[in-house]
C-alpha cells in the first residue's frame, strides 16, 4: 500500500517563487528593477492646461455679460467663408428644393456605386490592364489627331455631323 504524506510549502518574506524555483532579493541582485521616477510637468504643459481654462472663462465672460445686457468686453464674431455665403444664396434661389436635394442623394449614391464598381473591376485579373493598353491607344489616337489643324477641323467637323445626326436637327 501506498502511503501519502502532505508537505507545506512556506515562503519567507525575502524570497520569492519563480518558475517553481525560490530567488533571494538584495539590493545588488540583476532581478530587481525600479522604475525611474517622472520628472516634473514643464512649464509648456502647465500653460496648455491654462489655455482652455482661461477660453472657457472668457467665454462664461461674454456669456453672462450677454445676460446682463451689458456690452462685453470682447464678442468673438467669427466670419462665414465666402464659399459658404454663395452656397446659401444659390440654395436661397432653388425653388424646388426637394427636387435638388433628391438629385444630390441620387449623384451620392451613384458615386459610391460607381466606385464600388470601378474597385470591383480592378480586382479582376486581367481587365485592368487591358482597360490601361486601351487608354493609352485612345490617348495616342487622339494626340495624332489633335497636334495638326486640319486633322482637329476634321474631328471637330465629325463631332458636329454625329451630333446633328443623333439630335436630328440641321
Amino acid at each position: 500500500m501506498a502511503s501519502t504524506s502532505s508537505s507545506t510549502l512556506t515562503i519567507s518574506s525575502s524570497s520569492t517563487i519563480f518558475d517553481g524555483k525560490a530567488l533571494r532579493n538584495s539590493a545588488t541582485s540583476p532581478q530587481c528593477v525600479s522604475l525611474p521616477t517622472l520628472p516634473p510637468p514643464t512649464l509648456q504643459a502647465q500653460i496648455r492646461q491654462w489655455k482652455p481654462n482661461a477660453y472657457c472663462r472668457k467665454i462664461a465672460r461674454n456669456v453672462m455679460a450677454m445676460a446682463t445686457g451689458e456690452a462685453p468686453s470682447e464678442i468673438a464674431t467669427t466670419e462665414t467663408p465666402e464659399i459658404v455665403k454663395t452656397v446659401q444664396e444659390a440654395w436661397d434661389k432653388v425653388e424646388d428644393k426637394y427636387a435638388v436635394s433628391s438629385l444630390g442623394v441620387a449623384a451620392l449614391i451613384a458615386l459610391v456605386g460607381s466606385t464600388g464598381l470601378v474597385s470591383a473591376i480592378d480586382k479582376l485579373p486581367l481587365i485592368p490592364g487591358i482597360l490601361e493598353v486601351v487608354g493609352i491607344g485612345y490617348t495616342g489616337i487622339l494626340f495624332r489627331v489633335k497636334i495638326f489643324k486640319p486633322d482637329r477641323e476634321a474631328l471637330v467637323r465629325k463631332i458636329k455631323e454625329t451630333y446633328e445626326e443623333i439630335t436630328g436637327s440641321n
